[in-house]
């Protein structure tokens, strides 16, 4: 999400320059050439056969992958596998006015079966029933059912959240033993579009969109996979403080500490654990708690934002009202900086040992990031020379490249110029793994987000919440447009 739209000198300006970036971005994604890809070819590349498309969709409807009936008749004909087999799914509620239109002109492309609407079908339940059944087709001698399954790519109609949704139910056939895991392409339809924009499916959803879905399908499949790095992250806390969490989080069962944290077993039990799996970024601080407040209402007026562009003139006003700007004159000191909370504890690469790393007394929002787009294409991080880089100790970051980059944004003032790429966030570390520790004192709360979905986090002055991040050993596939 984006954090930083908000200054009284420069907000009209950089008002400008947002909707000037969402207006290249949707150029860029328009696909003017798709129009002269013959519709009927791209249908022969992705149509996944008749009988295979009603057995996946029966199987996810009855929550059963074994189909009784997959009309053998077709099968016998000889029915070929498709070159690319293609599954979108599409979250109807993101894009405004386009959510529902898109799905509608996906299925004229494909088919009704191969376009999964996320408001009535989970990706989870897509992966535990409709793959499922395709797997005990292909184990019962369909050599088709057999390849479908081998061959297939997944698109994504979405935002970041939406992507690392359905990332993560994928994530669940590795768990499962059942590679291989299918690559993922984007239709951009978020605010921020982060992760779309990293691998060349534009940043917000382009104005011919009718004529570019067919580029966008064809791009689907036939584009190169790459690797991503995915995080996950448990949130330690004392058991009496209560949490709304957000849908990529969920409550683990039992205690799921790690050996490093400095916990006591016989305050194990007074403890309660969260986690989840990020993709692009985790943050701390101010940027969260405006994220936080812009979801909130975005929920109770969803009339306000209506697309990509009104989202974030939205957001950037809504950043100027949070106390970013005016906290550190008005606010005791107690609450002028993340170190009077927390810790922060870090493990390089290929090291075993814990470090402490001091947070800097300024810094107001703390973010973890593993992509080059933060905040609506912005890279915080930046390009560091390769002098620099080696005198901090740190590499050339890459998503794929098991670190995460740490840095900082102190008032609302410095991440305005950071986000507009007049100077680098304040870097901090470079890590492997990452252990916070937080207490509460003259805070009661503290605002976090992973990839744009926030939440408020109690503090206890009692006991510590704890937050650790891990990579998880195996990286995501994606289809890289360009």
């Amino acid at each position: 999400m984006a954090v930083v739209e908000g200054s009284p000198e420069i907000g009209g300006e950089k008002r400008m320059v947002a909707a000037r970036s969402s207006m290249v971005d949707s150029f860029k994604g328009c696909g003017l050439s798709g129009m002269k890809i013959d519709k009927e070819e791209l249908r022969r590349r992705i149509l996944i056969p008749r009988y295979l498309r009603l057995a996946m969709v029966e199987a996810v409807r009855e929550k059963n992958p074994v189909v009784v009936e997959a009309l053998k008749e077709e099968e016998e004909e000889g029915v070929a596998a498709p070159e690319a087999p293609l599954v979108v799914f599409v979250n109807s509620r993101s894009g405004g006015r386009h959510g529902p239109e898109l799905k509608v002109r996906l299925q004229e492309l494909m088919s009704e079966e191969q376009v999964f609407d996320l408001s009535s079908v989970k990706p989870l339940d897509f992966v535990q029933y409709s793959l499922a059944c395709l797997e005990r087709l292909a184990a019962s001698g369909d050599s088709c059912a057999k390849i479908t399954r081998q061959k297939l790519r997944i698109m994504v109609a979405g935002g970041d959240g939406t992507v690392g949704w359905v990332l993560g139910s994928l994530a669940e056939l590795v768990a499962q033993n059942r590679e291989p895991v299918p690559p993922v392409g984007i239709i951009p339809l978020g605010t921020g579009n982060d992760l779309s924009r990293s691998y060349g499916w534009g940043g917000s959803f382009p104005f011919v969109w009718r004529s570019a879905m067919k580029r966008s399908l064809l791009r689907a499949a036939t584009g190169p996979i790459c690797r991503l790095d995915s995080w996950q992250i448990v949130v330690s806390m004392p058991k009496e403080e209560k949490v709304e969490l957000p849908h990529s989080l969920r409550h683990l069962d039992g205690a799921d500490f790690s050996q490093d944290l400095d916990i006591e077993d016989e305050t194990l039990e007074k403890f309660s654990c969260f986690g989840g799996v990020f993709y692009n970024y985790f943050s701390i601080g101010m940027d969260a708690q405006i994220a936080y407040g812009f979801h909130h209402l975005r929920n109770q007026k969803p009339y306000l934002a209506q697309g990509p562009i009104t989202n974030k003139l939205i957001y950037s006003g809504y950043t100027c009202t949070q106390g970013w700007f005016c906290t550190p004159c008005i606010g005791g000191p107690g609450l002028r900086g993340l170190k009077n909370i927390m810790q922060l504890s870090i493990k390089r690469a290929n090291c075993s040992n814990w470090e402490q790393i001091p947070v800097p007394s300024d810094v107001r929002s703390l973010v973890a990031l593993n992509l080059h787009n933060y905040g609506s294409g912005r890279n915080p991080w930046g390009h560091p020379k390769a002098e620099y880089l080696e005198k901090r100790g740190f590499v050339e970051a890459h998503a794929d490249d098991g670190l995460l980059e740490i840095f900082g944004l102190k008032q609302g003032w410095h991440a305005s110029f950071v986000m507009v790429d007049l100077i680098t966030a304040k870097h901090i570390a470079q890590a492997a793994a990452i252990k916070l520790e937080i207490r509460g004192g003259d805070w009661k709360k503290a605002y976090m987000q992973m990839d744009g979905e926030p939440w408020k986090q109690p503090m206890s002055k009692e006991y510590s919440t704890y937050v650790e991040i891990r990579r998880v050993p195996t990286q995501s596939l994606m289809i890289n447009r360009d």
